[in-house]
């Protein structure tokens, strides 16, 4: 009689457990998260003044004395449970600096709003999809003796696009150090961008606040090519941010002009490196800045929240670019799924990390992100509403208490993560059959809207 597999054998004895039912609601509650954490303490919550206890739990009772959370990650890859949650919370953050809410005013929907794309340098000539691929115009060869041409046409999933025409000839130095450098190289973008536009106006460029505020929220997304690129959504406020309006020569065309002037002329330096030298890094030629209206031929406020949700809980696989776990030694570079120009930018990062010049960067701790550095998601202060802030709504939502003197005191301490080959089985499960539900609603919905726009 053939065995049945060691997930499913797990997943019985499971299932045969006194606790079953319990184990099961609370992997539910996490939405059939991936790698949930495993957590053992206690919650009381009592009264203020005289220490009445009105609610204790324990998880004393519970299946292995431990209460299943969420992990939280962002990466499909990881757990498409926790993913879509913060790809619903990334849309209601951007989304809430386009048009409002979350504490945020209806009026920044008027402010000059821009999306606006900034793409890296040039590292080498790569293939290109869409149209004739670099034709060969003099049939020469590079010093490595590959031809300076390619002249295919290629589908964009074909794997060439994006690899050098020439490995030899490609600066993988520079593109991992640009990696590096790139948060800082957005930094001086934003300075770049609150001077021009004070200089525009005929301002002191040291009282640009006094007048206005910028707020932005980005997001980092790699190209085929396996450099990063900048989407943001740049907004003009006055100088109290979303509740003030923005002065009258706060224009988007002045706002357009200011950040492609700022694109040009930002730039960040390298310190001297006996092995590379003394690098200057800039954006790309290609500087994208187009205005946001609510109704004419800019990019609607949904699809762009849209777009910046779904973006951020891509995992390296997806994009192509680097792996979603931090490499631990030299070996792993070379059992790593990617592709031999990404393989290339992993083994730069980790010769370059340990240069003792590039000590601060800890290229080797971000080999796996190509030396990429930053979050993918950054924002302004005063853009909108935050992660936290989100997630503390919807934990009030669900242990919201009519106690307005009660006080509640939390001791907890982790205890482990994940799930045994059969837990995940059952995990994966449900994480389907919610997202299958979730999918069924949206479409409900739709369709009763729909039905109602027709009668009316």
């Amino acid at each position: 009689m053939r065995q049945l597999p060691e997930a499913d054998r797990d997943a019985i004895r499971i299932a045969q457990d006194p606790k079953f039912s319990r184990w099961l609601e609370q992997i539910t509650a996490t939405g059939g998260c991936a790698h949930p954490v495993h957590l053992s303490g206690s919650t009381t919550t009592l009264d203020a003044d005289t220490g009445e206890i009105f609610h204790h739990y324990n998880t004393h009772d519970e299946p292995g004395e431990r209460l299943l959370v969420r992990c939280r990650n962002r990466r499909a890859t990881v757990c498409p449970a926790c993913s879509r949650l913060h790809a619903g919370d990334t849309f209601h953050l951007v989304r809430a600096g386009l048009i409002g809410g979350k504490d945020v005013p209806a009026t920044v929907r008027d402010r000059p709003r821009l999306f606006v794309t900034l793409t890296a340098p040039s590292f080498g000539a790569v293939h290109r999809a869409g149209e004739l691929c670099r034709p060969r115009r003099d049939g020469g060869t590079c010093e490595h003796g590959r031809s300076h041409g390619c002249g295919a046409v290629h589908d964009p999933t074909d794997s060439h696009v994006g690899q050098p025409l020439c490995l030899d000839c490609y600066d993988y130095a520079a593109h991992v150090l640009w990696h590096a450098h790139a948060s800082k190289l957005w930094d001086r973008f934003v300075i770049g961008l609150r001077r021009r536009l004070a200089s525009s106006a005929g301002l002191v460029q040291s009282r640009f606040g006094r007048h206005a505020r910028l707020s932005f929220a980005r997001v980092a997304e790699y190209q085929k090519r396996a450099a990063v690129h900048v989407h943001a959504v740049i907004r003009l406020d006055g100088p109290s941010g979303p509740d003030d309006e923005p002065p009258a020569w706060g224009t988007a065309e002045r706002l357009i002009d200011a950040v492609r002037a700022s694109a040009r002329r930002a730039v960040v330096s390298t310190s001297y490196s006996p092995a590379v030298g003394e690098l200057e890094f800039r954006w790309g030629a290609q500087v994208d800045a187009r205005p946001l209206r609510i109704d004419g031929d800019g990019p609607g406020d949904d699809a762009v929240a849209a777009y910046v949700a779904k973006y951020v809980t891509k995992g390296a696989s997806e994009t192509g670019a680097g792996t979603d776990h931090p490499l631990m030694r030299w070996a792993d570079i070379d059992i790593a799924p990617v592709s031999e120009h990404v393989r290339i930018l992993m083994r730069t990062c980790w010769r370059l990390g340990g240069l003792p010049e590039y000590a601060p960067l800890r290229l080797r701790a971000w080999a796996h992100t190509l030396g990429y550095r930053g979050h993918i998601l950054t924002k302004s202060r005063a853009y909108s509403t935050t992660y936290a802030a989100l997630r503390a709504e919807r934990a009030d939502h669900k242990g919201h208490t009519d106690m307005p003197d009660a006080v509640t005191e939390r001791l907890w301490r982790y205890v482990g993560s994940g799930h045994t080959s059969g837990a995940a089985l059952i995990a994966a499960g449900i994480a389907e059959d919610l997202a299958e539900s979730r999918r069924l609603r949206v479409e409900a919905s739709q369709e009763e809207g729909g039905a109602d726009n027709r009668s009316s």
